[in-house]
């Protein structure tokens, strides 16, 4: 599980690539005020809007999410663990005034851009050059 990549997987790249496209910039991998070894996949640091790209597997989609049938008592305790920690790190944001926005990796980029752009739709975004497409 080391070797697998934390950040910068080929589903981000592409997210943060349309989010630039249309304009939006922001933070990657910014840390989560307070809560050490935490960190936002997209971070729009100026509204305080918050964006974790989830991935099926790690995070039990409930239409994707598998679970391994080798050390499957294992694996429950791992998932359960991992979502205690996604609503854990849910908690601390929206207390400290972020909001936050989880993104299942099998949204089509189109539906992820746009709920992005909904959630800071409550402010004044001005896009900086992007190209609408």
């Amino acid at each position: 599980m080391s070797t697998l990549r934390r950040r910068d997987n080929d589903r981000e790249l592409a997210l943060r690539s349309a989010l630039h496209k249309v304009g939006l910039r922001f933070r990657v991998a910014y840390p989560v005020p307070g809560l050490p070894r935490r960190s936002i996949d997209v971070a729009f640091t100026r509204f305080k809007v918050a964006v974790f790209l989830d991935g099926c597997f790690w995070h039990g989609c409930p239409e994707h999410g598998t679970n391994p049938r080798s050390n499957g008592a294992w694996w429950a305790t791992k998932f359960a663990a991992n979502g205690a920690r996604d609503l854990d790190t849910n908690a601390h944001l929206e207390g400290a005034g972020w909001q936050v926005v989880r993104i299942w990796e099998h949204v089509p980029l189109d539906e992820a851009v746009s709920a992005i752009r909904v959630a800071l739709a409550g402010h004044v975004v001005a896009p900086r050059g992007g190209r609408e497409e």
